[in-house]
Formats: C-alpha cells, structure tokens, sequence
C-alpha cells in the first residue's frame, strides 16, 4: 500500500485530507471549486441496460462530467477499467459473471502491479449490510453509495472521490465507524488485550490546520457526541445548549477539520486522536 503524508491509512481504505501541504482553509476551499470544475472521467459498470443508460444520461446531464465508457459485465468492465483509465469507476456490486467486489479486488491489484492509481472505485449498490460494506472497503473501494440516493448526491460523490476523499453514504457510516473502533478484520488477539485501530501519525499539513483554527472546549464536547452518533437535538438536551447553538458549533467544527460532513469530521476525529 502506498504511503503519502497527506493520506490516512485505515484498514477498509483511505480518506485523503482536504487541505494540501502548505496551503490554507481558504485555498484547500478553492482548490475544491477548481476541481469541481475541471472534466471528469467516468466509467460505468452496470448490468442493467436501462439503470445504466439512465444515469449516463444523468451524469453527461452534469457539466464537468464525461461518461467514457460502459460495461454490462464485471470482466469486461475489468478490461475497460484497464484500457481506458478514467478518474472514476461506478461500479455495481451485483454483477452476473464476478460481484463488485472481485472487481475492485482484482483492479486493486492490477492498480498496485502497474502503479497507475489513477482511478478510484465507487461502489453502487442497494446493499447496506455490515459484510457488503466492509467486504467492499476492504476490496479497495474508495467510497460507498447507496442506489435510493439522488443523482444529484452521486455528482457529489463522484466529485469527492476524484478529489482523494472517500464518500461514505450516512446509511453505512456508522458501520464503518463502528468497526474502525474494534479494528482490523480478521486480527487475532486473546480475549484480554483490547482491540485497536492502527493509525499513523498526524499529517503536518493537517496539524497546521488545527494550529491556525483550533477547536475550543465545547466544540470538542460537541465533537465527541457527533462520534458516538448523536443527532443535533440529542447534543442540545445533553449539553443543555439551543439547537440552532449547537449548529453553529458544528458548522464551525466542519470548517475547522475542513469536513465536508459529519461523518467526514468524525472520522478525522478518530483519526487526529482529538476524540479517543
């Protein structure tokens, strides 16, 4: 697995950082809008002919993305993954001939034997189970996104995993949160040593972040509840705070992480030690 310093490791992928080394909140907030405006390539992997015409139709509806190429099946979208390298593949989890997850598996290491990274796989699928999610992160995926969800969100998530960060859907973050506490799968230990998460150390560039904005006492209060799942009405009655205090407070946490959501600053969280 490869090793950069403005990416952190995790069993089941990798969550880029928003801020690049050596740049600001507010130019890791242009950076964002230049490259939502930049063209992105696509590739869907979908055997259903009329969900996959519809979101082609969809996605080139969108400016700044381009749909390059389609398959209706895992092994030629597999070959079209390696020919054609675009930015992004959709892929389905539920292929006739090899399921989404083989897929990634196989392009994964396809990816590391060549060492073109380029690509990063989106799963798309109606599955949310606890082994789908974690099977597929642990394939390589580089987000996660449920079908239910509006096109408008996968543009988003398209953009977001382009950019080096992982999309989690909010209906499977929690599982992922969840098993990022207990740690690695599969790790053997004896019923009396408690299971951890490996984390590497904290990105400067990251550290820089938190030095110039750092979060006050409450915001870590608040902090810590939006880890353990609780929702802006249950921080309020907690806290004994307004709700609309409590949603500037998270507004102000997003900034300072430079998340783009809850879960995203939750995982940053976790990541940074700033919530054990």
């Amino acid at each position: 697995m490869q090793t950069h310093s403005n990416i952190i490791y995790l069993w089941f992928g990798k969550i880029s950082l928003a801020c690049k080394k050596g740049h600001s909140l507010k130019d890791a907030i242009g950076n964002r809008v230049s490259v939502a405006m930049s063209e992105i390539s696509i590739v869907l992997i979908e055997d259903h002919d009329l969900t996959r015409m519809g979101l082609r139709a969809a996605l080139q509806s969108h400016s700044g993305l381009r749909v390059i190429g389609e398959a209706a099946n895992a092994t030629q979208g597999l070959k079209l993954l390696e020919t054609a390298k675009p930015d992004v593949a959709v892929v389905d989890i539920g292929l006739p001939d090899m399921d989404g997850i083989e897929l990634t598996r196989k392009f994964k290491r396809h990816q590391a034997e060549t060492g073109q990274f380029t690509t990063k796989v989106l799963i798309l699928t109606m599955d949310h189970t606890e082994d789908a999610v974690l099977a597929a992160f642990a394939a390589g995926a580089d987000s996660y996104y449920m079908k239910e969800t509006s096109i408008n969100k996968l543009t988003e998530a398209i953009q977001a995993t382009y950019t080096g960060n992982s999309w989690i859907d909010p209906a499977i973050a929690n599982v992922v949160l969840r098993k990022m506490r207990l740690g690695f799968p599969g790790e053997s230990k004896t019923n009396d040593q408690p299971k951890t998460v490996k984390i590497e150390a904290l990105a400067s560039e990251y550290e820089q972040v938190l030095e110039t904005y750092p979060l006050t006492q409450r915001e870590l209060e608040i902090l810590e509840l939006i880890v353990a799942g609780c929702s802006n009405g249950q921080i309020a009655e907690k806290l004994y705070i307004t709700v609309g205090t409590v949603k500037t407070h998270v507004r102000n946490i997003l900034n300072k992480l430079c998340a783009d959501d809850r879960t995203q600053a939750a995982v940053r969280a976790l990541r940074s030690g700033l919530v054990a």
